[in-house]
Parts: C-alpha cells; structure tokens; sequence
C-alpha cells in the first residue's frame, strides 16, 4: 500500500525543517529553483533527474538545521563564518541516513572554491558548482535589494566560481527573469510543476521518513531514541496482540512520525533541567498541532490519525482533541501506551529512567484512572523484559551511529579546513 507519494515525501522533509528555521528553508527552496532552470535550459537532463536535484538543492543547507536558529539570524553571516562545519555535517547526515547517498557529496563540495572543485574526481561536481552560485546570488539578492547586481561576482569567475557556470546563470537569469519571480514567489509554482516528476521506491519512502525522524535529533539527539523506543515498542506489542500486517505497518508509520512536530519547540523547553512551568508546558504540547499542520495532504489519513493521537487518553483528558475510548482505534491506544513508556524509561534532563516496578505501578493507575487500555498495558507488562531488551539494543545501535557521525565529522573537518578561511 503507498501511504505516502514520492512528492509528498520530499514537501514533508521540506515542510517540517521550515518548523527548525523558516528562512533557512525558503533560501533552500529559492537556490534549487536557480539550479533546476540553469540545468533546464543547459539541457541533457530528464525532469526525473532535475527532480531530484531539486530535492538536494532545497536540501543543500541541511546540516546548518542542527545550529541553534539563533545563529542563523544572519544568513549571510552564517554562510561566510561557517560554512564548513554545516557542510560536511550535511554531507554526513544525507550519506548515512538517506537513499541518494550518491548525491551526499554535492552538499560537501557546494562551498568549496571551483579552482579546487574543478580538480575533484566526481561525478556530480558540476551541480554543486551550480550550488554555489545560486546560493551566492540569492544571499547578495535578498541582503542588498534594489542595489544587488547580478554581475558582482564575475571577477571571481574562475577561480572560486565556475565560469561557465556564471555564464549560465546570466543567461537563464534573464531568460526567465529569475530575480522578478523569486521576488513576487512565482518560482514556487515552477518548483511544484518539476517535483511531480519524483520517483522513489516504497523502500527507498521509508528510508527518506526514517531520515526525517532522525531529523528530530537537530533539537536534541535524545529525541531520535525515545522515537525508536516508541517504535520498538509498538512493533512489538503489535506482534504480540496479532495485528494484521496493514494495521502494523499503519502503526510503524504514525509512531515514527509522531513526534516531528517536537522540531517547532525550542530547545530549552525540550531540554529544561526541571519540570516546566504551565506556560512552557502549554507551549510544548503544541507540538501535536504543529505535526498535524505538517503531515495534513501528506500522508495518508489513517497514518495522520495514529501519529496525532498519541497524546489523547480513554477519559478524554488527553490532547489535543481529548477523544474519548470509543473515538480512537487498537493502533492510537498502542502507540499511547508505547509513548508512555517512553517517557518514563528514558532519561530526561530533570530525572534518571525510572526502573521496571515503577513504570509497572504507573502505568496500572493509568489503566485504573481509565486514561490507558488495559489489554495493550497487560500485554506490554507481561512481556517487558523481552520488549525493553530490544529497545535498548535498538537504541545503542542509534547511539553507536551518531558517534560515528560525529568521529567521522571530525575527521573530514580537520582533512578539509582549509576551506574555513
């Protein structure tokens, strides 16, 4: 069954970076239009495959979303300070995490002078050349305004830019007059039109919403293991309770996207050293909303419904809509249970996990209090050890690779710092 679109895949992964920094994303957005229209008009390419490169342009910035929004006030600050370290983290993340791991180097080299570019053995150097360019211009585009002239950067052409890259740049520029539709958005209407020609396998779908749900890891790493303890969680209670095949996948989806909408919070809520004051909390618990906004017209209804109804309990207490038992289906309730646990058995920044005869006495006064199912909690504490074992080596997996992220980030940092001047 497709529960999602190749499409809608990549709007998701757009929409929901927005929540981290909105005018990140729209820089993105703005870039891989320049990019798509020079290759378009350069010519030798399919609609698929500027499709996709649509997708890696818009996605080009992606490792400054693990910097605080605040340094990003100053794009072009940023851009000219730090350019490096959200580069090569970028190239990492797309290289480990996504299924066009091929296309991971462009996001490395779309900073790097052509001067050095040009003498790289890669296949896909041209486009970040392009990158370069179309990311330069729409910074100098939106940061001078009327005053911005187009040609400012021909003196470098050669030597950090690509000349025939510039030269395709001016040209399309004018063709389709470029500065007036990014100016009045018209663009978007162009970049819509050639996202339609994406095509991704249904395994290569679930990889790109598994690299999204890694995405929560830019507010707290944290975040990515209570996910896959969710998710752990509720494959397995699904196994022992004989869902169907269709109502398990539905399950795996919604717990592992439910909580995207985290990425609108702000990081000293999510990580506060205490519990939070009402304010704070009633601010976090937008979080289902703000994942709701997202994910409406992007997955499939029943996927939506699960996902947003983790916080909803039996009594009708929960949120945000506060349905009662008989509004919710088997696979809402399991993922209520399965988010429950997670947030009682791992760490938090104001308390340790609590131990297996506390999670157990909690969650039989939520079962009492008529706020959880009692069948989906009786199967969980039934087969706790077997199910908390496999969490916890799904989680040092998790664990194991952001570490090789990180080392490996090291790495190619101190190869290619050179570039930081």
């Amino acid at each position: 069954m497709e529960y999602i679109k190749s499409k809608e895949i990549f709007l998701l992964m757009r929409d929901t970076l927005k929540l981290i920094h909105p005018r990140l994303m729209e820089h993105g957005s703005r870039v891989a239009y320049m990019v798509y229209k020079m290759l378009e008009d350069k010519g030798g390419y399919e609609e698929y495959e500027l499709a996709d490169i649509v997708m890696v342009a818009t996605l080009h910035d992606i490792g400054a979303y693990k910097t605080e929004a605040g340094s990003l006030s100053d794009i072009l600050r940023y851009e000219s300070r730090d350019s490096v370290a959200h580069t090569i983290y970028g190239y990492l993340f797309f290289k480990y995490l996504s299924p066009v791991e091929d296309l991971a180097k462009v996001i490395m080299y779309h900073h790097m002078d052509y001067d050095q570019l040009e003498k790289v053995d890669y296949k896909y150097k041209e486009l970040a050349a392009y990158i370069n360019i179309a990311e330069k211009m729409d910074i100098y585009f939106k940061a001078m305004g009327s005053q911005f002239d187009m040609h400012m950067f021909h003196k470098q052409a050669g030597t950090k830019l690509s000349e025939e890259g510039l030269e395709q740049f001016y040209q399309t520029a004018v063709k389709h007059d470029i500065f007036a539709k990014i100016q009045s958005e018209e663009y978007k209407e162009e970049l819509d039109y050639i996202v339609d020609f994406m095509i991704f396998s249904n395994e290569n779908k679930k990889k790109f919403l598994e690299m999204l749900m890694y995405c929560t890891g830019f507010r707290s790493e944290y975040s990515v293991v209570d996910t896959i303890t969710t998710v752990c969680i509720c494959e397995e209670i699904a196994n022992k309770m004989l869902l169907k095949e269709d109502e398990k996948e539905l399950l795996y989806y919604g717990a592992l996207i439910h909580d995207i909408g985290m990425l609108a919070i702000p990081r000293e809520i999510i990580e506060a050293p205490r519990k939070l004051e009402p304010e704070e909390m009633k601010l976090l618990r937008t979080h289902v909303v703000a994942a709701e906004k997202v994910l409406r017209k992007r997955m499939q209804e029943d996927v939506l419904e699960i996902a947003i109804a983790h916080h909803e309990r039996a009594d009708g207490s929960g949120y945000p809509r506060k349905l009662k038992d008989s509004q919710m289906n088997y696979m809402q309730k399991i993922l209520q249970v399965a988010d429950t646990v997670t947030g009682l058995t791992n760490k938090r920044s104001y308390r340790d996990p609590l131990h297996k005869e506390q999670v157990i006495e909690i969650l039989n006064e939520e079962v009492t209090k008529n706020r959880l199912n009692r069948q989906i909690v009786n199967t969980f504490i039934r087969f706790y050890d077997t199910i908390m074992q496999r969490v916890q080596t799904e989680s040092a997996e998790i664990m194991k690779m952001y570490q090789t992220l990180n080392q490996q980030y090291d790495q190619v940092s101190k190869k290619f710092k050179v570039w930081d001047k």
